[in-house]
């Protein structure tokens, strides 16, 4: 009896996993990575941040061509950003008078080229280093982590984020970050396909690190402690003012009515917070309402922090420059109060122009560099000084970066991240905001007020837990109490260079390994 060539290589590799057409390994890739939403909020299904990369590492096959391993990674971060950030459709569509046909073309586009990440992943997987779980799993965290400042970065969608709340893993977020979670996470959903292709041993690396994690959560080491005094007594105020309105001149005097209005019964608290930019002008424009707000501050005795665009006239040299600087800023006046914050992560395109000095050789782009864009606050900027305290600030999606957001913690009592999201409408977006929010008040051992336009506005204590939330789309103020607390996490003090430390190495290793496993089938063959 004959054997044909795919019986014989079935007899010689019996446990080598059959390879299915491309297409269809393609759709699975593509699916996988957009079931991964369900993982975030506002769904919270965290076992599918498992099964999501666990179903990429089981179709990453043994002798696969690095074209095949690139496609199938590609599919699987298409499907990931394609409905994980769908949330952008809205702003694109809603607010940019872009049609719907083109918001979705310019989806794809995101999605493919935020795509590339994953494709590289498995190209290397399967092309440089050993094919197993702790390779993968430190591909995938310096894949997230590239992504939080390659190409201005867009840190968003990590695997870490599903565990915020899930103790017996986030344990580990107050000694080395998200990263470390991540890491953690997609170790155990690789060794869980190793262990199911009867290769038990992957398991004991991961079973190991899930026992720290436990223990930790169990022991709740105290990183950080509560300063002493009374908390703090603060009223968050969600003005719920229209996007298409915001920035409308002729709105303007209304919107401050409606912040003024809201912040009347509040006087008296101890801290008044206001959202990104809900004072929709420069601060020269509006001095004669914010010295009424100041006085009224001063008065009660409240410090009130608010959102504001801020031009910097000292700054500005016309001998060099076409106009002044100016800032997404955080300002706290009043009573006891003191400091500016000038937002340093910008989004591009949004608050200024990349690359905008290269654009003149676009003929329908000449000139760009010419529109006023924000300027970049300082990343060595002092706390702001709230009653006593130094409060760390963060303006919108900055506080997605987890490095930022540490550095800006450093020497703080609490911090405050305050944020317009009306531009994501009732997407997943603003709850996938709130979720990083929560990890970095857990990193970091901190508490975190959230003062948003449209919601979620909301008081996270320093174990990322929600104390208080107001309800989205309402115009309202949340109230509550805020506790200072000094020391420092682990995280804090050293970042993620002990996880990218470790990255590096078992990288380095796989890579060794490879080579010399090569080598030795040569010599032997």
């Amino acid at each position: 009896m004959r054997l044909s060539t795919v019986d014989l290589q079935k007899r010689l590799n019996p446990d080598k996993p059959k390879q299915y057409p491309l297409w269809l390994t393609l759709l699975g890739a593509l699916l996988a990575g957009a079931i991964f939403i369900f993982a975030l909020a506002p769904y919270g299904l965290w076992p599918i941040a498992l099964i999501s990369p666990a179903i990429l590492y089981a179709l990453l096959l043994p002798d696969m061509s690095g074209k095949r391993a690139f496609l199938i990674g590609e599919a699987y971060g298409t499907g990931l950003w394609c409905v994980g950030a769908f949330w952008l459709y809205t702003s694109i569509n809603d607010y940019s008078d872009t049609p719907s046909w083109l918001a979705l073309i310019l989806i794809a586009i995101m999605g493919l080229g935020m795509g590339l990440f994953h494709g590289f992943l498995a190209l290397i997987f399967n092309r440089m280093v050993g094919r197993q779980p702790l390779a993968f799993a430190a591909l995938w965290v310096l894949q997230e982590w590239l992504k939080t400042w390659l190409f201005t970065g867009f840190p968003w969608l990590f695997v870490g984020y599903a565990f915020t709340e899930q103790y017996w893993l986030s344990s580990l977020a107050p000694v080395a970050g998200v990263f470390a979670v991540s890491f953690v996470a997609i170790l155990l959903a690789s060794s869980v396909v190793e262990l199911l292709r009867r290769r038990a041993g992957y398991m004991i690396v991961s079973v190991v690190l899930l026992v720290i994690s436990v223990s930790l959560w169990l022991i709740d080491p105290q990183w950080t402690k509560p300063k002493g005094g009374e908390d703090l007594r603060v009223s968050l105020i969600q003005g719920n003012i229209p996007q298409d309105l915001k920035w409308l001149t002729e709105y303007q005097v209304e919107t401050l009515e409606i912040y003024a209005t809201l912040t009347r019964s509040e006087w008296g608290r101890d801290v008044i917070v206001w959202p990104e930019s809900s004072i929709p002008m420069f601060q020269t424009e509006a001095i004669g309402f914010i010295n009424e707000m100041v006085k009224m501050a001063k008065e009660t005795d409240t410090t009130w922090v608010t959102g504001i665009p801020y031009k910097d006239e000292a700054g500005f040299n016309p001998n060099t420059d076409k106009y002044p600087p100016f800032y997404n800023s955080v300002i706290a006046l009043g009573s006891e109060a003191e400091g500016l914050y000038k937002k340093q992560r910008l989004v591009p395109f949004g608050e200024y122009i990349p690359f905008e000095g290269m654009l003149d050789i676009l003929p329908s782009l000449a000139g760009s560099q010419d529109i006023m864009s924000y300027s970049r606050g300082s990343d060595q900027q002092s706390p702001l000084q709230v009653r006593g305290h130094n409060l760390g600030a963060a303006v919108c999606y900055e506080v997605a970066y987890p490095d930022t957001t540490r550095k800006n913690a450093v020497n703080t009592d609490f911090l405050l991240t305050i944020s317009n999201d009306a531009w994501f409408g009732t997407s997943a977006g603003p709850l996938q905001h709130l979720q990083m929010v929560q990890m970095r008040a857990l990193e970091n051992g901190r508490w975190f007020m959230r003062a948003t336009n449209t919601g979620v506005t909301a008081i996270i204590d320093h174990k990322g837990e929600i104390v208080a939330r107001a309800p989205q789309f309402e115009r309202t103020v949340l109230r509550g109490e805020v506790q200072a607390r000094v020391g420092s996490t682990p995280f804090t003090r050293m970042g993620n260079y002990p996880i990218l430390a470790i990255i590096a190495l078992l990288l380095l290793l796989s890579y060794l390994g490879k080579k010399t496993a090569s080598r030795s089938r040569r010599l032997n063959s």
